[in-house]
């Protein structure tokens, strides 16, 4: 365990947008992302202590990747579109990518980094548009992988 002095120095990572790098490529970027992380599912095992006395101990199970969501304005880039047309044909395991989240600040430096495995695209929305509205149309990538870590 760090020393509470190692915790607390610095400020928190203050985010201004998101990049992807798929295969060394940057192919884009995003003001919003979710899902960056992992999960053990929870085993719940019964023992009888002392006295007979019954405990439920919590181990953990399966490790579990959290699916990475990223939305973004809508642009006139396909390449997301393209992606995700590889697993639609069925072309899965060319569509499996090693790549990064980066985490950008407001000068356009990277200050976070999360690498995954064997990524590749299960879902991608276009927009929900009103011909009266003035807010800006979102199109949204969901991408499944099987490992990430964060390097930095």
């Amino acid at each position: 365990m760090p020393a509470a002095k190692d915790v607390v120095q610095g400020d928190p990572l203050v985010s201004f947008n998101f990049g992807i790098e798929v295969e060394g490529i940057i192919t884009g970027f995003f003001t919003e992302c979710s899902g960056l992380g992992s999960e053990s599912e929870v085993i719940e095992h019964k023992v009888v202590g002392e006295g007979g006395k019954e405990v439920v101990r919590k181990i953990p199970g399966r490790l579990k990747w959290g699916d990475i969501t990223l939305k973004r304005g809508v642009t006139t880039n396909l390449d997301f579109w393209e992606w995700r047309k590889m697993v639609e044909d069925g072309n899965v395991s060319t569509a499996r990518k090693n790549g990064s989240i980066i985490m950008y600040d407001q000068e356009g430096t990277p200050v976070a980094r999360w690498n995954f495995e064997r990524g590749w695209p299960s879902k991608i929305s276009g927009p929900s548009v009103k011909s009266d509205g003035n807010e800006i149309v979102v199109e949204e990538l969901t991408i499944v992988h099987e490992y990430i870590k964060r390097e930095s």
